[in-house]
């Protein structure tokens, strides 16, 4: 039987997935796993390793503690930023990116 932490980190990882509007298969690719295993885990029935959570947190920009245990203070706001800039192509993105940092010399 599956534990309850894998089943919420397989919720965490699919809604942090669809965030950054991948696919499960750019995903999976991303982080070199299969498809069907990657589905697996956001499902809940299968369990992962360290090294394979490293992996998706790398590949999904989050610590490892947030896809284990939803805990940490700016994983909420990173979400909502790449929702943004994922809505972007990477010339733009990189606009937009400079203005930001522009705004922050000037605060």
């Amino acid at each position: 039987m599956i534990s309850a932490v894998y089943i919420e980190a397989g919720k965490r990882i699919h809604q942090l997935r669809k965030a950054k509007g991948y696919t499960r298969d750019y995903l999976a690719t991303k982080t070199n796993l299969s498809t069907k295993f990657l589905y697996e885990i956001e499902t809940g029935k299968k369990g992962f390793t360290a090294e394979v959570l490293y992996r998706l947190s790398d590949a999904l920009e989050v610590k490892c503690d947030y896809i284990l245990a939803g805990k940490s203070g700016e994983e909420p706001c990173n979400l909502y930023i790449n929702k943004l800039l994922n809505k972007y192509n990477d010339y733009q993105r990189q606009n937009v990116l400079r203005i930001l940092e522009l705004i922050c010399e000037i605060s």
